[in-house]
């Protein structure tokens, strides 16, 4: 800064800048590190895990996993075959599945997205509204709204399985979806309770009629890649059998 002397004159002066003590500094940066979890968590990107091996052989039990749900915004919606991450509509997770962190850090982690939390589901959409899902073609083929899919790229029968959807056998229907809701399946189709498990087929008395559709507002958002672990990595893709597959038609 500038002093002007009684003559007229104008010294400089030297005037250090102030810094804070180192202490003051870290936790600054730590409260600013903080709030950017937190704002990213809420809007952008959140980790999970794989629960199960419901959705094998692409995604592995314990594999770390991103969600993104920009995808999903200004009345976007989860698209059919999208990986998505949805909150447990209610008995679809056993106990073993629907733990979450193990300790207070872990849990702390969680809440701002920097590990994996509990109590959610990772499948595959099938159907979106007004879709009818159908198993099977003669050659063991899903059918959305009488289109069949190719799934051997990414979905797994089973053993001895004679279909791509044996959890409950080859023959049953849903739909059309409810709006607002989505059917799903894992791609381990004979050791994954889904959607399909859920449905009340003929005879069960132990069901809720329309409990296999999961509401789109229980969707996080849509997996796009496959973290950790390392040798696992990849980049998750919406397959190319769904593109095919036409509007459900209009009542």
């Amino acid at each position: 800064m500038t002093t002007e002397r009684s003559d007229g004159s104008v010294e400089l002066e030297d005037k250090q800048k102030k810094h804070l003590p180192l202490w003051q500094e870290t936790i600054l940066l730590l409260v600013v590190a903080l709030g950017l979890a937190i704002l990213i968590k809420a809007i952008l990107v959140q980790a999970f895990y794989i629960p199960s091996e419901s959705m094998e052989p692409g995604l592995v039990r314990n594999d770390r996993i991103l969600v993104e749900k920009v995808s999903y915004w200004f009345g976007g919606s989860p698209e059919r075959g999208d990986v998505v991450v949805f909150k447990d509509p209610g008995g679809w997770l056993s106990g073993a599945e629907s733990v979450g962190p193990p300790n207070a850090v872990t849990k702390l982690m969680a809440k701002i997205g920097l590990y994996p939390s509990g109590g959610h589901l990772v499948k595959r959409v099938i159907g979106v509204a007004g879709d009818t899902i159908k198993c099977c073609d003669a050659k063991g083929r899903v059918m959305v709204n009488g289109v069949a899919l190719d799934e051997k790229d990414y979905a797994r029968k089973g053993n001895g399985a004679d279909c791509f959807g044996p959890m409950i056998g080859c023959s049953w229907e849903a739909g059309p979806v409810p709006e607002g809701t989505i059917f799903v399946m894992g791609d381990n189709r004979s050791h994954s309770a889904d959607s399909t498990v859920h449905m009340c087929r003929e005879g069960r008395t132990d069901c809720v009629e329309g409990g296999e559709y999961v509401p789109v507002d229980l969707v996080v958002g849509k997996v796009f890649v496959l973290l950790w672990p390392r040798q696992h990595f990849s980049w998750l893709h919406r397959p190319d059998s769904f593109a095919d597959v036409p509007d459900a038609a209009s009542p």
